[in-house]
C-alpha cells in the first residue's frame, strides 16, 4: 500500500474541496457585507467548476512535464491564491478566486493518479483511489464543520485565511519526497497544443472509454441532483424543518464516504470495475425513483434509510470510475484521468440545472426523478453491455 503517496493525494483533496466550499459556507456573512445577493455562491461554485474542466484536460501535459509532486504543489498554491482572492472581498477578486481554484480544483485527480497509479499493487488499486476520494465529502464536511464558528467568532475573512497555512505546510512538506517521487525524466511535451486533443483521441480509440465517460457525466449529475435538493425538498414537501433535513443530508454524505473504500475493494475481489459502476447506476435510479415519492406520508425512518441506500449508490461510485480510467488509459491513464475529471464536472455543471427546470415546470419532484433515474439506468446499462478489457 503507497501509505505516504495516498495520505498526501487524499489531504491535498480534502483541502482544495474544503476551499471549493469555502465561500458557499461563509456567504452569508460575506453577502451582508459587501451587499451582494446571497445567491453568488452557486455561481462561484459553477464558474470554478468550468474553469476546472479546462484545468482537467490542460494539467496532464504540466504533470508530464514537471512531475506529479509539483502538480500537487500547483493545486495547493492555486487554493491558497483562491482564498487570498476571496478574502479581498471585491466581485473582481472573486472572479479571479474562481479561477484560480478552477485550475487547481481540475488538475488534482490527474495528478493524484499519477502519483499513485504506479505505486499500488494492482490487487488493491480500485481499493486506494477509493480512499482518496474520501477527500471530496471530507473536505465538504470540514467546512461546515470548521468555518462557521470561526466566522461568528472573527469574521468571514479570517475564517477563508485560517485555512492558507494548511495550505503552505503542504507545499513545504511534498518538497521532501518530491526528488524521490518524480524521479522520472522530464518530459519535453508540451503542455498546451496538441496535448488538449489526447482525451477526445481516447474517446473516439476506445469505446470503453467513451462508456465510462458517459456514465460518469450521468452518474455525477445523478449525485450531485440529490446533494442540491436534498433539503429544499425535504422541507417544502415532506414537513421537515431545516435541521432535520441537513442531517437527512448528512446521513447520504457520511453513507457515500464510508461506502467509496468498500465498492474499491469489491471491484478489486469479486466484481469488475464496469459491473460495480453498474450496480450503482442501477443503485441510484432505484433510489431516484423513490426519492420522487417523498412526501409528509413518509416518515423519519424511511427517509434515514433512503439517505443510506442514495448515499451508498449515488455518492460512493468515483474511485471506482477513476481506477477505471486508469485502466483503460494504459500509457495515456493521466490523461484519461483528465478526461474522466472533465466529464464528471461537465455532469455537475449541466444536469442540477435541467432537474431545477423540471421542478418548477412540473410543480414537483417524481418527473423530475423519474427523469434523472432513467438517465442513470442507461448509464449502467452501457456499462453492462461494454466490450470486456
Amino acid at each position: 500500500m503507497p501509505f505516504a503517496p495516498l495520505g498526501v493525494t487524499l489531504a491535498m483533496q480534502a483541502l482544495a474541496t474544503m476551499a471549493l466550499y469555502s465561500v458557499p459556507t461563509v456567504a452569508p456573512a460575506m453577502a451582508r457585507d459587501l451587499d451582494v445577493p446571497g445567491e453568488l455562491s452557486g455561481t462561484f461554485i459553477a464558474c470554478a467548476y468550468g474553469f476546472g474542466i479546462f484545468s482537467a484536460l490542460a494539467s496532464p501535459g504540466f504533470v508530464h512535464r514537471f512531475g506529479a509532486v509539483r502538480a500537487v504543489q500547483l493545486v495547493m498554491a492555486c487554493t491558497a491564491a483562491m482564498l487570498l482572492a476571496s478574502a479581498i472581498g471585491s466581485i473582481f477578486s472573486l472572479f479571479m478566486a474562481t479561477m484560480l481554484l478552477g485550475v487547481g480544483y481540475g488538475a488534482a485527480a490527474p495528478a493524484s493518479t499519477h502519483l499513485l497509479a504506479p505505486r499500488t499493487p494492482r490487487l488493491v488499486f480500485n481499493m486506494v483511489m477509493s480512499l482518496r476520494q474520501i477527500g471530496v465529502p471530507l473536505g465538504g464536511v470540514l467546512a461546515a464543520l470548521i468555518l462557521p464558528p470561526v466566522v461568528v467568532r472573527f469574521g468571514w475573512q479570517a475564517a477563508l485565511l485560517a485555512e492558507v497555512p494548511l495550505l503552505l505546510a503542504m507545499i513545504l512538506l511534498c518538497e521532501i519526497p518530491r526528488r524521490r517521487w518524480d524521479d522520472g525524466p522530464p518530459s519535453s511535451r508540451p503542455i498546451l497544443g496538441r496535448e488538449l486533443l489526447v482525451p477526445f483521441q481516447l474517446l473516439r480509440q476506445d469505446r470503453r472509454i467513451l462508456t465510462l465517460s458517459v456514465a460518469s457525466f450521468l452518474f455525477s449529475g445523478m449525485s450531485l441532483c440529490f446533494v442540491a435538493f436534498t433539503t429544499m425538498q425535504l422541507t417544502t414537501r415532506a414537513g421537515f424543518d431545516l435541521v432535520d433535513a441537513g442531517r437527512m443530508l448528512a446521513v447520504y454524505q457520511i453513507s457515500g464516504t464510508i461506502s467509496r473504500p468498500i465498492w474499491g475493494w469489491m471491484a478489486d475481489r469479486f466484481l469488475t470495475p464496469s459491473h460495480t459502476l453498474a450496480v450503482h447506476g442501477f443503485g441510484m435510479a432505484a433510489a431516484a425513483l423513490l426519492a420522487g415519492q417523498i412526501d409528509t406520508g413518509w416518515s423519519g425512518g424511511a427517509v434515514f434509510a433512503l439517505a443510506i441506500f442514495a448515499g451508498i449508490t449515488a455518492g460512493g461510485y468515483t474511485g471506482v470510475a477513476y481506477a477505471e480510467f486508469v485502466n483503460l488509459g494504459g500509457t495515456r491513464r493521466t490523461e484519461a484521468t483528465g478526461l474522466g475529471t472533465a466529464m464528471m464536472f461537465s455532469g455537475v455543471l449541466i444536469m442540477p440545472p435541467i432537474f431545477g427546470v423540471l421542478v418548477t415546470l412540473t410543480d414537483g419532484y417524481a418527473i423530475s426523478f423519474a427523469m434523472m433515474a432513467l438517465l442513470s439506468a442507461v448509464g449502467a446499462t452501457l456499462l453492462c453491455r461494454r466490450p470486456a478489457v
